[in-house]
This record gives C-alpha cells, sequence and structure tokens, in this order.
C-alpha cells in the first residue's frame, strides 16, 4: 500500500476543515490525540460505519513532550514506591502489546541498576520482583540478580566504591516522536483528517453542532470548521483544569557506558535516572530525566543551569573518568499532571483523568506514554457512546499493526522523507521528529545551513528564512556552557 500522506496531504486536509461537519474533532497532536484519532478511524473502517475524525496542532505533531521524553515503553519501576500498583499493572501490559503492534519501533532493553548499599539491594531487589509479577507472563525476560563482579565486568567503568551487587532487568526503547507520526499516518490511511501547524481560536456551540474558528499558522489565515464533538488532548496547552506542569529534561553525550545495557540509577530521593545507548548507531548516551515544577509558558521550555549540574553530577558519581565529559545537545518538555497533594514533582501520580466538562468537551489530563493506547481506547469509548453507540463496543487497536515507516538515517533523506510524506514544515520537524539526527552532533548554524538550504528548495524559503531555520534548530538543542563546568 502507497504512504497515505503525501506533498499535498495539509492542504487537502485543511479544505476538509473549511468545507466538511466532521463528527470527532480532536485538538492537539502529540500521542494521546494520535491515539484517540488512530482508535476512531479503525473502528470505523473495521465495522464500516461512517465516522469523520479531524485533529488538528499547533505546531508538528509530537513535537511537544510526546517526541522528548525518555524514549521508553516501560511500567514506570519507581511508581512502585508510591504503591501504585494499578498504573504499573496497566503500563506493563500495555508494554506488552505496544511489543506485539510496533516490534519495529518498540524494542526489549536491558538496564542494569547498580546498587551501593546492602539496603538498596534488598530493597530494589524486591521491587524487580513485585515488577515482574505484576507483569506476569508477558513476551520480555525476567530480572535477574548480579554479584558486585558480574556488574563490574557489564561495566569496567562503572564506580567501584561502595559497589555491592546489582540487578538486570527489562523495559523497552523506543523512537517516541515516530511512533506518534505513525498513529497519524494510519488514521490518515483510514480516512481521519490530521493538519499540522493550525490552532484552534473561537468556538460556540451552535445545535449540537461545535463551531471552532481556526487558524493556519504558516499563512495566517483564519477559517470556520465544525463539529459535533470536541477532544481537548492538548496536554500543557489544555484548558483541563489544575494541571501540575513538570519539566523533564535530557542531555546527550557521547557513548558513556561500555555496554549496550542502559543503567537505572536510583538518587537519594528515590527518583530514576537513565543512561541509555542512543543514537543512529548506538554511539551516543541519552541521560534523563528530571523532575522540575515550571510555572512559565508551555511554549518556553528550556533546561535550567540547576538541572544540568543535578544530570552532570548523577553521571560523574557513577562514572568517576567521565568528569571532563561535555553535552552535545539537550531537550526538555512538559508532563501536565492530574494535581494531587503531592509534595514534589518527582512523587506526583503518573495517573490519567478522562471526562466530559459541562459544555461537553472531552478532555484527557495525565497518563504515560507507554498506557496511550489504553486511554485512547478510554476516551473512543466515551465519544462514540454519545455519538456512534455502534462503534462503542469496538476494540481493535490492540490487534492491529502499526505501519512501518523508515527512520531516516542522513540529515538529506530525513529532510527529503519529511517533507514529501510527513507534512514537516520548519527544519525541526526534520531533524528533531521525522529523525533524531539533530541531537546526535554539535551542530551549528553554519553546518546545518545545507540541510535549511534543501528543505527551502522544496519549500520555496528564501535565503532569509533558510537561515532563521537553522538558527532555530541550533537554539533549540544547545547547551548553556556556563551551566556545564564542574
Amino acid at each position: 500500500m502507497s504512504h497515505p500522506v503525501t506533498r499535498e496531504t495539509r492542504s487537502q486536509g485543511l479544505n476538509r476543515l473549511r468545507q466538511e461537519t466532521f463528527d470527532v474533532l480532536i485538538l492537539g497532536g502529540g500521542i494521546n490525540g494520535a491515539g484517540v484519532l488512530r482508535d476512531l478511524t479503525l473502528r470505523s473502517k473495521c465495522a464500516g460505519v461512517a465516522l469523520k475524525a479531524a485533529l488538528v496542532e499547533k505546531h508538528h505533531f509530537a513535537s511537544g513532550t510526546s517526541g522528548k521524553n525518555s524514549q521508553l515503553i516501560h511500567g514506570g519501576l519507581r511508581y512502585l514506591k508510591y504503591l501504585e500498583f494499578r498504573l504499573v499493572r496497566e503500563a506493563l501490559r500495555e508494554r506488552s502489546t505496544l511489543l506485539e503492534i510496533a516490534p519495529h519501533l518498540v524494542r526489549p532493553l536491558p538496564f542494569l541498576i547498580p546498587m551501593f548499599d546492602w539496603f538498596s539491594s534488598f530493597f530494589y531487589g524486591t521491587g524487580l520482583w513485585l515488577y515482574d509479577a505484576l507483569a506476569g507472563a508477558r513476551n520480555i525476560a525476567r530480572h535477574r540478580r548480579l554479584s558486585r563482579d558480574e556488574v563490574l565486568v557489564l561495566e569496567p567503568r562503572i564506580s567501584s566504591k561502595g559497589l555491592v551487587a546489582g540487578a538486570l532487568f527489562f523495559d523497552c526503547a523506543v523512537h517516541s516522536a515516530r511512533f506518534v507520526l505513525e498513529n497519524i499516518f494510519e488514521a490518515v490511511g483510514n480516512g481521519g483528517v490530521a493538519v499540522n501547524y493550525v490552532e484552534s481560536e473561537e468556538r460556540v456551540r451552535d445545535n449540537g453542532v461545535w463551531k471552532i474558528t481556526l487558524r493556519d499558522t504558516l499563512s495566517g489565515e483564519r477559517f470556520e470548521t465544525r463539529a459535533r464533538k470536541l477532544v481537548d488532548a492538548r496536554g500543557p496547552w489544555a484548558e483541563s483544569g489544575p494541571l501540575r506542569l513538570v519539566r523533564g529534561s535530557h542531555l546527550i553525550f557521547p557513548r558513556i557506558g561500555s555496554s549496550d545495557h542502559a543503567i537505572a540509577h536510583f538518587d537519594e530521593q528515590g527518583r530514576i535516572i537513565f543512561l541509555i545507548p542512543w543514537g543512529t548507531h548506538r554511539q551516543l548516551t541519552l541521560v534523563g530525566t528530571t523532575d522540575v515544577d515550571h510555572t512559565g509558558s508551555p511554549d518556553d521550555v528550556r533546561i535550567s543551569p540547576d538541572e544540568i549540574s543535578y544530570l552532570l553530577n548523577i553521571i560523574r558519581r557513577l562514572y568517576p573518568d567521565a568528569r571532563n565529559l561535555q553535552p552535545i545537545s539537550s531537550y526538555s518538555s512538559l508532563r501536565p499532571l492530574v494535581r494531587d497533594e503531592s509534595d514534589s514533582a518527582t512523587s506526583t501520580s503518573r495517573e490519567h483523568r478522562i471526562w466530559n466538562s459541562p459544555e461537553g468537551i472531552l478532555h484527557i489530563a495525565g497518563g504515560k506514554y507507554t498506557t496511550y493506547r489504553s486511554m485512547s481506547e478510554e476516551a473512543a469509548d466515551l465519544v462514540t457512546k454519545e455519538i456512534a453507540p455502534a462503534l462503542t463496543s469496538v476494540h481493535v487497536t490492540a490487534q492491529t499493526p502499526l505501519p512501518r515507516t523508515p527512520i531516516p538515517q542522513t540529515p538529506e533523506a530525513a529532510v527529503r522523507q519529511a517533507v514529501n510524506s510527513e507534512m514537516a514544515q520548519r527544519l525541526t520537524d526534520a531533524l528533531l521528529i521525522s529523525s533524531y539526527l539533530g541531537y546526535e552532533h554539535r551542530w551549528t548554524a553554519e553546518s546545518l545551513a545545507p540541510y535549511a538550504q534543501l528543505m527551502g528548495s522544496l519549500l520555496g524559503w528564501d535565503a532569509r528564512r533558510q537561515r532563521e531555520e537553522a538558527e532555530a534548530l541550533e537554539q533549540l538543542i544547545s547547551v548553556p556552557e556556563a551551566a556545564c563546568g564542574d
């Protein structure tokens, strides 16, 4: 089957938004919005019941939290500390499901936990036993305990000071931005409409139909679309009541570890930090994440000097010979958590909440990337119960494989693929979403210029726009040098 997205898909979607009345309009093109669109269009296709579903995203798909996380599909080992057994069980079940429907993107990844005192050995050993028990007979290996010597064989450069033991367990790695894109692509192939760089503004309900003013952020054009039901999946930008916005930041380094195992390290407060083999050729290490309350705009999210210092100190504690190691790039995003009584960002629950507001808008808040499919199914059940009861019991996303689209291996290939078949409109779309190649080098505006020129030749940018695109990408991934010293 040919790829469902072409150079014309965005303009065709804009025309449909102007002309048609939809059954459902989803606001937000992160993993939850993409998942709901996929679910609804699959139900319609499999049941043979017509349902018009559309999605708009004010930036590019997966440009927020869904593309800038720890790149893991995991149960959430640390949530056992907070007795969130239901959340962990659901996430482990979904981990198994995603391994089945997207094995090209979701792959098992071994994690090494070094333990530096006997209490930690007992405490985390017990947690891993419970983790395996909650997972049940799933399609992934169970954990095993390691002696001190076995840890040092796996990671000879890791600190031996105080090291008493270790453990090996498995979760999964994922290219999280491409995973979002593939949900979008499948939905478009099944008749859905998905348009990026379109922002929702005013809305009014008239005789059971929403009239929503949309703005094409590229052209500035405003127009009206209509929908019977609205779903707000905008995450940090949502109008969904009291959210706690928690910033998670990551640093990317030249390869730190000796093996292909990721490192899972628990700090003194019980927060888990991952050091993950990463990059096109696994030549890098992705380090994160932090948990910091964010009080600024969701459009302005950057790693802070304190976060950089925190992550560097953990690396230097684990790998004493990495004291002079400097990061290549960074990224940050916001987790829109349902506010609870927790004192710290780390202990705030990752449980989700899905509900209809008094005005009839379905809101999705909280949750984990790993559980997006089950959250989307829950949201789609509520939508169809209201507007298409014949589809409410149609549950097919857990049995339907996601499409396979290639992950570009070079910047030139990323630009061409992103423009021709992924609706990319910015250089960041190609090098930070369609691929993660933008994070893999210490890029400058000058070294990015050839790719900005290539994208400009495809999209009709003038020299000034090409220069601005290269400068914007450099600024987005840069790490403040003053924060990287000892």
